[in-house]
């Protein structure tokens, strides 16, 4: 498939839930490998991941998320018994919880089966040129409903295009702007600024008023800095006050009977 001139198309916002009713059927999963503890990603890809989950989680229910979701950052993405999971860099499913207990095997990983949908945005960090995340990838998402596919290149290693957002059509993906995304009240931008002591270019959701996703520590300095701004504000308050009290006392007028009658 050729990605070099893609085409822009509007798209329709995906349905509440993509859910269908799964018969109840037992699994036997002893033999599924969960994670193999190899260290595939690189340090940058490493943060970016957490990035992107971290803001979700810190900003997103407070602006705008009504729905529950869940977001992982590599975990397989099995789609069947007999064929290997695709392990994106992130992952994102609407009205869906976590389980409760994260340790047996079938909630080690998101099985699709086991939530009754595909997630709703898949993302893929692009570290070296042998993914397949412009072609095998982009094919096979497709294939399992993802209805976003986001893609990042961060060093230009496939095109001289950073970041591919694409939208199912029927079967396959089409390519969107990378704006907010139909249906699900978020978007993603790149943005560049310092994450965890780290200077780069970031893929950084957005809300569906186009702002960006705060994590945690970027809420917990905004409101320091919100609290160090009333405090301003209240200490110049008070200096006002003591010079206008200075000013009556000056003229021989008590100032504690001036601000009684007030």
């Amino acid at each position: 498939m050729s990605i070099d001139a893609p085409v822009m198309e509007a798209v329709a916002a995906p349905p509440e839930s993509d859910a269908l009713p799964y018969e109840p059927i037992e699994i036997d999963y002893t033999n599924i490998i969960t994670e193999d503890d190899a260290p595939v990603d690189n340090l940058f890809s490493e943060r970016q991941q957490r990035l992107l989950a971290d803001a979700l989680y810190a900003s997103w229910p407070t602006m705008g998320a009504s729905r529950p979701f869940l977001a992982m950052t590599n975990v397989g993405l099995f789609f069947a018994l007999s064929a290997p999971p695709y392990v994106p860099d992130a992952l994102v499913s609407l009205d869906v919880r976590p389980p409760d207990n994260p340790f047996p095997k079938k909630n080690r990983s998101y099985f699709i089966w086991e939530y009754g949908k595909p997630p709703e945005i898949v993302v893929e960090i692009v570290s070296n040129r042998k993914g397949g995340e412009l072609d095998e990838k982009l094919a096979g998402y497709a294939r399992l409903g993802v209805a976003y596919y986001i893609v990042y290149d961060p060093e230009l290693l496939l095109t001289q295009q950073a970041l591919y957002v694409f939208a199912r059509r029927d079967l396959s993906f089409v390519q969107i702007p990378p704006s907010v995304l139909p249906g699900i009240g978020l978007g993603v931008m790149l943005w560049e600024g310092v994450y965890e002591d780290m200077p780069g270019v970031w893929l950084r959701w957005i809300n569906s008023e186009g702002n960006l996703l705060l994590t945690g520590k970027e809420r917990a300095e905004q409101e320091r800095e919100r609290a160090e701004q009333e405090r301003q504000r209240a200490e110049q308050e008070r200096q006002r006050a003591d010079a206008l009290a200075a000013k009556l006392r000056e003229l021989g007028i008590d100032p504690n009977q001036v601000f009684a009658r007030d």
